[in-house]
């Protein structure tokens, strides 16, 4: 069986093909379009048109290279940039009635367990007790588990390109107390979630998206040609100096440092930010970089649970349903999970996920 998945995200559309013989999806093809739809989108705004006919040019043509590689119709979907935006409607619309892809959003809750599920495989039972943390342009998820899927779950508006928007806007390198405004308000946003991953004590901790693979990079981590069975780690001390690199330098400037690219030199420092305070106030002190994600994550979750899942994806988002995550097998919080925060789940009892997580 070969499949395939489109994720439009703040910078890029990505397209994976994989064949997914032996339940696990071996990648044959991968592409990506740059939108940088974080430039013409400001936080919370609308999608323009000009911006929604670069998207519906990616999104087919992403389809027609899935098509000639031999997989369906991609499960395709879009993250922060527009799911918080005021036409998401109509953009899902309109890219549907151009192309075909029948696009969605997810709740960040699940695109934060998807991605879990993700990095979970690529790690592996060994890592034990697991924490993971994503930059998005849009907005940082947070989650934590002991089993296949995650007990505990955030999302949160603290996305690299969203908060670059926010504080940094035409001050380029900005000053330096609109990096400490920056750092405060992330250490408030990130306080009651931060407590409850010191509370649980995760024996490994992980970092995916392209964000902290670029941090890693430039903290001395091996580069990408090394291929992605090399250990990459991302220290705390290490990302605490190249936030003061990255805060010095003009984006144009930062473009030349090692694993910054130019697309993102500008929400680097953002990013950068958000990793190093994220790590300091859950306690953190190594992340391992996960080339495993969200993208992987639909892809098991289709392999394992088969393609009802992903039309009932597709159904709430048509019927524009309340944002409650598609079944997981993860109940309300328990009297514990009370104490920490209040976007935690956990296994119901005799469930699949309560079975894998035993």
């Amino acid at each position: 069986m070969r499949i395939s998945v489109v994720d439009v995200g703040s910078n890029t559309v990505r397209l994976v093909v994989a064949d997914a013989e032996g339940g696990v999806p071996l990648p044959v093809h991968t592409a990506k379009w740059r939108l940088r739809l974080s430039d013409h989108v400001r936080p919370g705004g609308p999608v323009p048109k000009e911006a929604v006919e670069r998207l519906v040019d990616a999104v087919a043509e992403a389809s027609r290279t899935a098509t000639r590689w031999g997989a369906a119709g991609p499960l395709a979907f879009a993250t922060a940039v527009v799911r918080s935006a005021p036409n998401r409607r109509e953009v899902l619309r309109t890219v549907r009635a151009r192309t075909g892809v029948a696009l969605c959003t997810l709740p960040g809750e699940v695109e934060a367990e998807l991605t879990f599920l993700g990095a979970r495989r690529w790690m592996g039972w060994r890592s034990g007790p697991l924490a993971l943390l994503d930059i998005g342009g849009g907005s940082l998820e947070v989650a934590f588990g002991r089993g296949r899927l995650p007990d505990f779950v955030a999302s949160l508006p603290l996305g690299a390109g969203r908060l670059t928007h926010e504080f940094f806007e035409g001050q380029d390198p900005p000053p330096p107390e609109r990096v400490r405004a920056l750092r405060r308000k992330v250490r408030h946003q990130l306080r009651d979630v931060a407590a409850r991953i010191r509370w649980e004590g995760p024996r490994t901790a992980v970092a995916t998206s392209r964000t902290f693979q670029q941090l890693g990079r430039l903290c001395g981590a091996p580069p990408g040609r090394h291929g992605p069975f090399v250990e990459r780690l991302l220290h705390r001390p290490d990302l605490r100096e190249a936030v003061g690199r990255l805060a010095a330098l003009p984006a144009a400037e930062r473009a030349a440092l090692p694993g910054i690219s130019a697309p993102r030199a500008a929400q680097s420092l953002a990013g950068a930010v958000v990793g190093h305070t994220a790590m300091k106030l859950t306690g953190i002190k190594t992340l391992t970089v996960c080339p495993w994600a969200i993208r992987e994550g639909v892809l098991l979750r289709h392999i394992e649970d088969g393609a009802a899942w992903w039309a009932e994806v597709a159904r709430r988002n048509e019927e524009a349903a309340p944002p409650d995550p598609v079944p997981l097998r993860i109940a309300p919080p328990t009297s514990r999970t009370e104490e920490g925060d209040s976007h935690a789940r956990r296994p119901e009892p005799g469930t699949q996920a309560a079975r894998d997580g035993a």
